[in-house]
């Protein structure tokens, strides 16, 4: 028998490296949720992903360490075997049911956690010429299928889907910063790259007795009411998980001194703004 490997892409011949273990006491019951993914740990996941597919587990095995590289402390991969349920992106599998590796932690007592039956959603790119076969997009990349978590899901993957939602962030390219004829006037503006053509915009304006608004320009037009990303959509997800704490060394910073303190205090005030980009997972 040869499964697939996701994260790593390529395929395990696991044979003897296969431990089903069916006696009593050889799994552990499903163990305790733990803390519900993050917007960012959803994101990570549903990005790169060709696939999103739930699933009802129907069989697992053990796969040995020795056969199990890359593993981390404290959990075990298993070779999994499950029936579709519902195709929440890309296209739906033609097998009845499908394969993965996913890696999960183990309980304290280090048994192994009995996932037969349960709803799971998985990440995950197809196998060419194998219709039953997933590959995961992380070692990780399976979720509880919950009702909450699958509501959270749901616009993040129509936002994904969408052709014209934000795109990734690959780096920043300038930022730079006009003095106003105003005390206190100034506009700032940090062009960012990313895949589409064109440069993304964000800028913050400031004016005298008035608190400073800033926005984002997701093409080469400015939108002048634009407003600051509502936190957890994509909007949000590709700036607050993208841009660095501090401006990279390689940014095209203003020359003149005044100006680039403000460029400095302004993106301090994006990020912000912006706050924290919190995940869960390893």
């Amino acid at each position: 028998m040869r499964i697939a490997i996701g994260w790593k892409r390529r395929t395990l011949a696991i044979g003897a490296g296969l431990a089903l273990f069916s006696g009593p006491g050889a799994f552990a019951a499903a163990p305790p949720p733990g803390p519900p993914p993050t917007y960012a740990d959803l994101a990570d996941l549903a990005d790169p992903a060709q696939l999103v597919l739930q699933v009802r587990i129907t069989r697992q095995a053990v796969l040995e360490p020795a056969r199990s590289p890359g593993l981390a402390a404290g959990r075990v991969r298993l070779y999994v075997v499950a029936k579709p349920l519902a195709t929440l992106a890309g296209q739906a599998p033609q097998a009845k049911a499908v394969q993965y590796l996913v890696d999960v932690p183990v309980g304290p007592d280090g048994r192994v956690p009995r996932l037969g039956g349960q709803s799971v959603v998985v990440f995950a790119h197809t196998v060419p010429n194998r219709p039953d076969a997933l590959q995961l997009v992380a070692p990780d990349a399976q979720i509880s299928a919950d009702p909450a978590t699958l509501a959270r899901l749901s616009p993040l993957l129509a936002e994904l889907a969408d052709p014209g939602g934000p795109p990734r962030i690959s780096g920043i390219r300038d930022i730079l910063s006009v003095e106003g004829n105003l005390a206190g006037e100034s506009e700032t503006q940090l062009f960012l790259d990313s895949p589409r053509e064109g440069p993304v915009l964000v800028s913050v304006v400031r004016r005298p007795d008035a608190a400073p608004v800033w926005s984002v320009s997701w093409s080469e037009l400015v939108d002048q009411a634009g407003r600051p990303p509502a936190p957890d959509t994509l909007a949000w997800y590709r700036l607050a998980c993208s841009l660095p704490d501090r401006l990279p060394a390689g940014a095209n910073l203003a020359s003149d001194p005044a100006d680039r303190s403000r460029a400095l205090r302004d993106y301090a005030l994006i990020k912000q703004e912006l706050g924290a980009c919190p995940r869960t997972r390893g």
